[in-house]
């Protein structure tokens, strides 16, 4: 398979794709693929990308490249922007840690996790578990239980709201639907629910600290219930949020919907990330 372009003086131009383990490997990253192509001009500045090689044999043009990596394409990326100077960016202020409160109750005819009690993380099981279908019947549950609550905490991120209310909020209403909130107490976590805001990765712990306008937070949920655990988390956007914040959290989504899709029996973990790695890679071209 080729790619020709129509030039005015009959100059063609043939375009040699690679392929990598039987796939067609595209010329170069972020140049639309078409069979012909008539310009009443020659244009030949998309020429001027970093990744095909041009020669030339007569009177015809022999474009060749290879598929580059995320990282490689990352590093040309970020050359471009320093050779184009500094710009002025509307930093928002760094992260700073508020009070936290006291951890919060549990009533006593709750089933409580095997690890609540200890500062020790659970040791992770090297047999195989196989659940039947009333195990598949509670698993369900569980997750739509953690479903409901982070749907409802997801109401309560507004600038002003501290993450110890949305903490208080989300404990109350796993508690009264008769689940533990996981992690309490897991390996010594003092909150019922992990809110992570800007540059907090994950696990963050709530605080009295205000959610700010242009914030972002994720909330996750995990609760335990009849013997399962039901996690889920999901990435919120406070008031008036930047562009490149908005369009970090929709790729972020992307991704996930994307790995999901993968999931079925037998698939291999690292089919999960390659799936990811590939939206990411041409995210980052465009």
């Amino acid at each position: 398979m080729g790619f020709s372009a129509a030039l005015p003086h009959a100059v063609s131009l043939q375009l040699s794709p690679n392929y990598v383990h039987g796939e067609l490997s595209s010329p170069f990253l972020g140049f639309p693929f078409s069979s012909n192509i008539c310009c009443s001009e020659p244009d030949m500045s998309w020429l001027r990308s970093p990744h095909p090689s041009l020669t030339r044999s007569g009177n015809r043009f022999v474009i060749s490249s290879k598929r580059i990596s995320g990282l490689e394409e990352a590093m040309r990326i970020t050359r471009e922007k320093e050779l184009q100077g500094p710009r002025k960016v509307n930093k928002t202020p760094p992260l700073r840690r508020g009070r936290v409160s006291p951890r919060l109750p549990v009533p006593d005819h709750i089933p409580k996790p095997p690890y609540v009690g200890s500062t020790l993380l659970p040791e992770i099981a090297k047999e195989h578990q196989i659940h039947d279908a009333e195990g598949i019947a509670r698993m369900r549950a569980a997750g739509e239980l953690a479903a409901r609550v982070l749907e409802y905490a997801g109401t309560l991120v507004k600038p002003s709201v501290t993450t110890n209310e949305i903490d208080k909020a989300v404990h109350q209403m796993i508690i009264e639907a008769g689940a533990y909130p996981s992690p309490l107490g897991y390996g010594g976590f003092p909150k019922s629910v992990c809110t992570s805001v800007n540059e907090c990765m994950c696990h963050g712990v709530p605080d009295s600290r205000q959610l700010q306008n242009g914030d972002i937070i994720n909330i996750d949920v995990t609760v335990y219930l009849n013997g399962y655990h039901g996690d889920t988390s999901k990435t919120y956007l406070c008031g008036d949020v930047s562009d490149p914040i908005k369009r970090l959290v929709q790729v972020t989504e992307e991704c996930l919907e994307k790995g999901i899709a993968v999931c079925k029996d037998g698939a291999t973990y690292k089919k999960i990330g390659k799936r990811i790695s590939m939206l990411k890679n041409m995210v980052m071209v465009w």
